[in-house]
């Protein structure tokens, strides 16, 4: 049995960073620039109005001057002409400084009649222009690796990236095992329970950007078993929950080591988890999650999330701790790392009253998991511990590798 910090190291070392392809521009939030992309043309393309009022040449806007309005610059449709002494252009905002001006009078500041104006006695400072490349200039890069949000995409679009190269999506193959599941939906025998981890580990792998497999349930029988792990060829990470421990029904291990599996560890001196083993099944890296659901989810993320992270070119970070106190006094901890599902309040950490492994009410009810190092002494209440925010992990900045 192995330590989570050393367990953590020989799963990362399964994890190999993938490929790239090219996706629309459409469909690149939530994916990882894969190479540097570069703009086109200046943004702004040229020097453009900030305001609605009259362009004019800054060195005639003097308080009570007139000027003959000789056109319009709206937005799309410039003026065309260069602009004289004692002239101006009705313009708009985002439309193109004609030439001749560098200076925009607001329309507050204007009287018109028919086509001339007058300068109001008092001018603002101006000059309300957006000078050409203001936001960026030709040649100005996006560099990798880079998790694409909604605020990269706007920007790229503006940088006139219409197909953006990204990290290839991590292929995850899920096989829940196990002759007492049956599928949500169906009528479980009086013996069966319902199928919940492998929807639960779909959907946090595909928060992190994971392209998942739920494969049909696997029997306790070798040739079951077998025929899963033939659906999930091309995965790159194969995920099997349940069967790893060691009653007589638990097989996975005993299947894949008949598949070739490369075995890298089995066991982890952690609670809930301890059943975990991992290896690589031919061009696959392969975890085995325990089958009660809690630990499963829990596994989850302290293990194949950052997995994925380093498949997607975002680094090795484990999943993130902070401190906070305790709200309760606990008493010493066991010889395994300890994650409990607690709740953090004003007053600090309360651990769930219950942390049996297989009430995923609780779970759902927390929003960290408290850890407890192993042989950790009795803790008094506003004493300072670790925790793993639950929320927000997915959304944690990419650590460069």
């Amino acid at each position: 049995m192995i330590s989570v910090a050393e367990a953590l190291e020989q799963v990362l070392a399964l994890a190999t960073p993938l490929g790239s392809e090219t996706v629309p521009l459409t469909d690149a939030a939530g994916r990882v620039l894969a190479a540097p992309v570069s703009a086109a043309r200046d943004q702004p393309p040229f020097d453009a109005s900030a305001m609605d009022g009259y362009a004019v040449n800054g060195v005639e806007a003097e308080p009570h001057a007139q000027f003959q309005v000789i056109g319009t610059s709206a937005a799309g449709h410039g003026f065309d002409g260069t602009v004289g002494p004692g002239q101006a252009v009705r313009i708009f905002t985002g439309a193109p400084l004609p030439a001749g001006t560098d200076r925009v009078v607001i329309q507050e500041d204007v009287s018109r009649s028919g086509a001339l104006i007058t300068l109001s006695p008092q001018l603002d400072a101006g000059p309300h222009v957006r000078p050409a490349g203001n936001d960026f200039r030709a040649g100005f890069t996006m560099d990798p690796p880079r998790l694409l949000n909604a605020f990269d995409v706007t920007l790229l679009a503006a940088m006139n990236i219409a197909q953006v190269p990204v990290v290839r999506k991590p292929q995850v193959a899920l096989i829940a095992t196990g002759d007492e599941l049956v599928m949500p939906g169906e009528d479980p025998a009086r013996d069966q329970i319902i199928a919940s981890n492998s929807f639960g580990l779909k959907a946090l792998f595909e928060q992190a950007g994971a392209h998942v497999r739920l494969l049909p349930i696997a029997a306790d029988r070798p040739a079951a078993l077998k025929t899963a792990f033939d659906l999930a060829a091309g995965a790159d990470l194969v995920v099997t929950t349940g069967g790893a421990s060691v009653g007589d029904h638990d097989i996975v291990a005993e299947v894949a080591a008949e598949l070739g599996m490369e075995p890298a560890f089995y066991k982890v001196a952690m609670r809930p988890g301890k059943p975990l083993m991992a290896g690589r099944l031919g061009d696959a890296a392969m975890v085995g999650l325990p089958g009660n659901p809690v630990s499963s989810m829990v596994c989850g993320i302290v293990f194949i999330l950052p997995m994925l992270r380093k498949m997607r070119h975002l680094g090795t970070a484990r999943a993130p701790r902070a401190q906070a106190p305790l709200a309760v006094d606990m008493p010493a901890n066991g010889p395994r790392e300890h994650y409990m599902r607690a709740q953090l309040r004003d007053d600090g950490l309360h651990p769930m009253t219950s942390q049996d492994s297989a009430l995923l009410s609780v779970l759902a009810q927390a929003d960290v998991l408290l850890i407890r190092p192993p042989q950790d002494w009795a803790r008094r209440a506003g004493e300072i511990v670790e925790y793993l925010p639950l929320a927000g992990w997915l959304d944690t900045k990419q650590e460069h590798a």
